[in-house]
């Protein structure tokens, strides 16, 4: 609450879900969404809805003119190399061309805006390839020396540590020095997309986080914060982030 009984306004947060065919294909797709994207907006004090996939640009102005921040979500698939000026490699993983299609027009637009924008694990990597970043195809093939990064154990819990370096946003949003996280992808970045700085790295050289390095509110994990809200709450500093600067930006 604000002083004489004005109730603070959530800024609206969109968030990026996935499409899956119906069993058997005899259903239309559904869009999906894990709760846990939806739970820590409104836990950072934001109001999250769900972007449906869009292709005319009308459609991608007419939800940013509704949100003050976005989301895009991670998912078991991956970027298409063609979309950073690759072949396709042995290791590479499932597509989902609609999908990345929609988010790449979403992101472009929102950047444009300057609207705060969160890449998380997918998100992060498709962020890096927007701004002419390039990604690893596949962590165990391109880079063999790095640890295994897709855990097999419990995702809610951390897997390994990270170092998140001083200076940065992300830094302002956990701490700087080491920090635990979660590991789900078989993919990183490769080299950083124009105006990006990497701001927390693996001990086997994987970034592990990006962000924007012009003021900008542009920052990608490479781990899923939402998922470890009980057993490391303060991973929630990076939905905060994002909520207050949606916030502070909203007209």
């Amino acid at each position: 609450m604000k002083p004489h009984g004005h109730v603070v306004r959530r800024p609206t947060i969109g968030l990026t879900p996935d499409v899956e065919d119906a069993a058997g294909g005899e259903a239309p797709p559904r869009y999906v969404l894990k709760s846990p994207y939806a739970e820590a907006v409104f836990r950072a004090g934001g109001l999250p809805m769900v972007l449906p996939l869009a292709t005319d640009p009308g459609m991608i102005d007419a939800f940013l003119d509704r949100i003050s921040g976005l989301v895009v979500t991670g998912g078991a698939f991956d970027v298409p190399p063609e979309a950073y000026g690759e072949a396709p490699r042995e290791g590479l993983g499932t597509l989902k061309p609609a999908r990345t299609r929609f988010e790449t027009a979403l992101l472009q637009a929102a950047l444009r805006r300057n609207m705060p924008v969160l890449g998380v694990c997918g998100g992060m990597q498709l962020l890096n390839v927007v701004l002419g970043g390039t990604l690893l195809q596949d962590i165990q093939r391109d880079l063999p020396e790095a640890r295994n990064h897709e855990q097999a154990h419990d995702r809610t819990q951390p897997s390994h540590p990270v170092e998140v370096r001083e200076g940065t946003v992300l830094a302002e949003l956990l701490g700087r020095g080491q920090l635990m996280v979660n590991s789900t992808h078989h993919q990183a970045v490769s080299r950083l997309g124009e105006g990006l700085v990497s701001s927390a790295v693996a001990p086997d050289g994987v970034v592990e986080a990006i962000e924007s390095s012009n003021g900008a509110f542009a920052v990608g994990v490479q781990w899923h914060p939402e998922l470890l809200l009980q057993s490391m709450p303060l991973q929630l500093g990076v939905y905060r982030g994002l909520v207050t600067r949606a916030r502070d930006a909203r007209r």
